[in-house]
């Protein structure tokens, strides 16, 4: 990690660099009068990182990499979350119940308080504190495990019976059988306007942006097991000391040494129906898997999602329209869980997709056979919430005060899907 100078530091630095770049100019003059064209200036890096992709992890590195004083650009195709992104999307879930799976629940926790502080700042809410249900059949291991993880986590949770949820809920049909885990905590995130903010403000303070499509790097390209640079497929050469590549469901593409066939891209359909919040009352985000969904964020509509992994998908082909069938199967749950929304207006729907590893768990790991190269991704269907611990750990692999760890390992990833995160 690099110190910080003062600004007088600065200035001295900045004084003595003019001088012996000077110096050197000068020296190529001479040498060049002379005859001798053996001088050459020494190479050096253009940056510390390169990070390419500007989704939720591209963005909260190089966010945390700019903290920590290290000189970063992201190179992006398109644009920060733009609609083809899988952190292009309207909003997201931040929760912290995870069964047994302790590393998510603590990472979601500690990036909540930056959830919120970037919420803080901004123009618009980041952060909507709609509180998280999950609402389930009695008894369930996942929320049984959720509760006991949480509960050596000081993190909030409450135990809702079936008479409490019709009472504090009176839209929602429960069976006697059933209960609710209620993260009050919990709530929604604005994807893509956090993303884009996150983005804006790296470059009102100095942190460059490129634009372009990064070529795919293969371990042949390393010279004594580095990478010296990426090439855009325009021909530009970006150099620097190590790189970060958290390309969504472009990863396997660019990073084909690594990810080729162990990453999942599936076809999800989101669809809002015209309901305001209003006829909702106090709903928080729900989750009654497969199905969960949101109350109307900012007008935009009652949302209901199956995440249950679709179909295998292309995210430049895709077709983006969703299916009838899509639409009856959300009606159909509608009817069963929301009877009084079964028949509202369809407003809007989306078609997304999920990028994911064979079991869910995130990919965050050195490249093998590049040493100076990380590789970052498999966060569809409940990875954006992590962003910020993402980019803390990251970080650190990059300074070398941490190594990766399990789960995140690639050798770990299998090349047959095998679900075990929700």
């Amino acid at each position: 990690m690099k110190n910080k100078r003062s600004p007088q530091h600065s200035v001295e630095w900045n004084s003595g660099r003019r001088e012996v770049l000077q110096s050197l100019g000068a020296l190529a003059v001479a040498t060049a009068a002379s005859g001798c064209t053996t001088f050459a200036a020494a190479p050096r890096k253009s940056y510390d990182v390169v990070v390419v992709g500007a989704g939720v992890f591209g963005i909260w590195t190089a966010y945390k990499l700019h903290m920590a004083g290290r000189r970063v650009a992201v190179v992006e195709a398109v644009g920060p979350a733009h609609s083809g992104a899988s952190s292009g999307g309207e909003s997201r879930v931040t929760r912290c119940g995870y069964g047994g799976k302790e590393i998510y629940s603590e990472w979601a926790w500690r990036s909540l308080s930056e959830w919120q502080a970037l919420s803080a700042r901004s123009g618009l809410p980041i952060f909507h504190p709609t509180g998280v249900l999950w609402v389930h059949t009695q008894p369930s291991e996942l929320v049984q495990a959720s509760a006991r993880v949480l509960s050596r986590k000081n993190i909030p949770f409450t135990l809702l019976q079936a008479d409490e949820l019709r009472r504090r809920f009176p839209v929602m049909r429960v069976a006697n059988d059933e209960a609710g885990f209620l993260e009050p905590a919990g709530g929604a995130l604005m994807a893509r306007r956090a993303v884009q903010s996150l983005a804006s403000e790296l470059k009102a303070n100095g942190v460059t942006f490129l634009s372009g499509e990064v070529s795919p790097i293969r371990r042949e390209q390393g010279e004594n097991g580095a990478l010296a640079a990426v090439t855009t497929k325009s021909g530009e050469r970006i150099d620097a000391d190590q790189f970060v590549f958290a390309c969504g469901p472009w990863l396997d593409r660019i990073c084909p040494d690594a990810m080729a066939n162990r990453l999942f891209v599936t076809r999800q359909e989101v669809f809002f129906f015209s309901v305001d919040a209003g006829a909702t009352g106090a709903l928080p985000i729900w989750a009654d898997l497969p199905f969960y969904g949101f109350p109307s964020l900012e007008g935009r509509g009652f949302k209901v999602a199956n995440d249950t992994h679709g179909a295998p998908a292309n995210p430049d082909t895709v077709d983006r329209r969703a299916s009838a069938a899509g639409e009856e199967e959300a009606r159909a749950f509608l009817a069963r869980r929301f009877p009084s929304l079964a028949k509202a207006p369809l407003s809007e729907m989306r078609v997304c997709q999920y990028e994911n590893s064979s079991n869910g768990d995130l990919v965050i790991d050195r490249h093998p056979g590049l040493d100076n190269v990380w590789v970052v991704g498999c966060g569809s269907g409940h990875g954006f919430k992590h962003g910020p611990a993402v980019g803390s750990h990251i970080a650190e692999l990059v300074a070398g005060t941490a190594k990766p760890r399990d789960p995140f390992l690639i050798a770990s990833k299998l090349r047959q899907q095998d679900r075990g995160v929700q």
